[in-house]
């Protein structure tokens, strides 16, 4: 028996009876089998290992088992609950991809109507940026400064309307030499000088205006008023006979039939006082009791400038300008010439089978013969056309009833006249480019 138990049993003594896993729990060893394997004693001795270490720990084991319950317990909810939240999902995924749709239209309709907007938006900044540009142009003295505004370019320039100044640019872009280099446009250029010469504007202010130096402002005003003369001056023409017979008014048809070639008389501009004492003395007018420079115009009877002489001092006579001027050259054999008191140029007039008509004087008599005082009526009353013209031509162009600087009267370089000569006969000229005042 001992032997047997040595054989069968691993404790040499039975196991207790309810460690089923225990070798000695019941034979196991040689039972009639021929060849029998020993029995794996490892998970015992990891069961008596644990069972040790669960003695030696804290009396923490009820929380433990606890813990252990609801965790399986939790195992055991979580596969129906894994079934439902499957389920779930599947509902879920299809009405997130039809929220998802519905969010992509709505995106997309939000995107168009921001488009929309934008586009709007746009087009008003355009808008805006247009009528911004238009109101600086105004400002600037660009080339659409005037517009289609008559009264501005009336007041500007002292022609009629803007078809005439049209006319005038056109006239005179193609003739002027190269504009690259220059600061200011053609357009700007005619246009400083217009209203240098109507508003009798300071150098400075407009240096201002055309955002210029003052320098370039005095530059482009001799340039432009020198071309202008040399181009405008021509304006300026006698007509023949045949041409004054057929435009000749009818008030002078009544008077004087149609002989009447012109109508003359002198008008002075105010200058600086000369330094140079002679200068000073031939420049004092006795009649303005100031220092001026005098010129003598001739009219149509249809009220158009057909002459302008050079300028003289203040002191020179009437009658002096008249025969040294160059204008006696223009009559002919039968004209008749209407003249005020100061022209004594009868003899020089009658050597050339010419006529003057002057107002009749007393000569020391008391009063007019009725025959002189009929005849000075006529004279005067049509003498008086060539002083409206005057007035008009200094009202159009105020620089004429401003003072005149010292350098503005003297000598052009390689040229035998003044740069103010230049100036009146251009004003004469446009002055002819407006309707008369007869």
């Amino acid at each position: 028996l001992k032997v047997t138990c040595c054989v069968f049993a691993q404790k040499c003594h039975p196991a207790y009876e309810m460690m089923e896993t225990d070798p000695d729990w019941a034979p196991s060893l040689h039972l009639g089998h021929t060849e029998i394997s020993h029995t794996n004693t490892t998970r015992s001795a990891r069961r008596s290992k644990r069972e040790q270490r669960k003695n030696t720990l804290q009396p923490a084991e009820g929380g433990g088992e606890r813990h252990t319950e609801e965790t399986h317990k939790a195992d055991e909810d979580a596969v129906p609950h894994a079934e439902e939240t499957q389920a779930t999902g599947d509902g879920e995924r299809h009405t997130e991809e039809e929220t998802h749709n519905t969010q992509g239209m709505a995106v997309t309709q939000t995107e168009c109507n921001l488009c929309v907007h934008r586009g709007a938006e746009v087009n008003r900044l355009l808008e805006e940026n247009r009528q911004l540009r238009r109101e600086l142009d105004e400002h600037r003295m660009s080339d659409s400064f005037f517009g289609d505004n008559d009264d501005k370019v009336k007041y500007y320039t002292g022609l009629p309307n803007m078809g005439t100044f049209m006319a005038l640019l056109s006239f005179l872009v193609p003739l002027m030499s190269d504009q690259k280099r220059k600061v200011l446009s053609p357009f700007q250029m005619l246009l400083l000088t217009f209203m240098r010469l109507r508003l009798d504007l300071p150098a400075q202010h407009l240096a201002h205006l055309f955002r210029v130096s003052p320098k370039t402002v005095y530059r482009t005003f001799q340039e432009i008023v020198s071309f202008m003369y040399a181009n405008l001056s021509r304006s300026i023409i006698w007509p023949d006979r045949d041409t004054l017979q057929k435009i000749m008014p009818h008030q002078f048809v009544e008077s004087f039939g149609r002989r009447v070639a012109v109508i003359i008389d002198c008008f002075e501009i105010f200058t600086e006082k000369p330094s140079n004492l002679k200068a000073r003395a031939q420049m004092f007018s006795s009649y303005k009791h100031n220092h001026t420079m005098k010129y003598l115009i001739g009219i149509t009877p249809k009220g158009s400038i057909c002459f302008i002489s050079k300028g003289w001092g203040g002191r020179t006579s009437d009658k002096h300008i008249t025969e040294n001027s160059g204008f006696l050259e223009k009559l002919l054999p039968g004209d008749i010439v209407l003249a005020d008191r100061g022209f004594d140029i009868k003899e020089s007039v009658g050597m050339l089978c010419a006529e003057v008509k002057l107002p009749a004087f007393t000569k020391g008599y008391c009063q007019l013969a009725a025959r002189d005082v009929e005849e000075t009526r006529k004279v005067a009353h049509l003498r008086i056309h060539v002083e409206r013209v005057i007035g008009n031509i200094c009202q159009k162009y105020n620089i004429l009833t401003g003072t005149i600087p010292i350098n503005m009267i003297l000598p052009c370089e390689g040229e035998d006249i003044t740069f103010l000569d230049k100036i009146v006969t251009v004003c004469c000229a446009l002055t002819n480019q407006c309707p008369t005042v007869v």
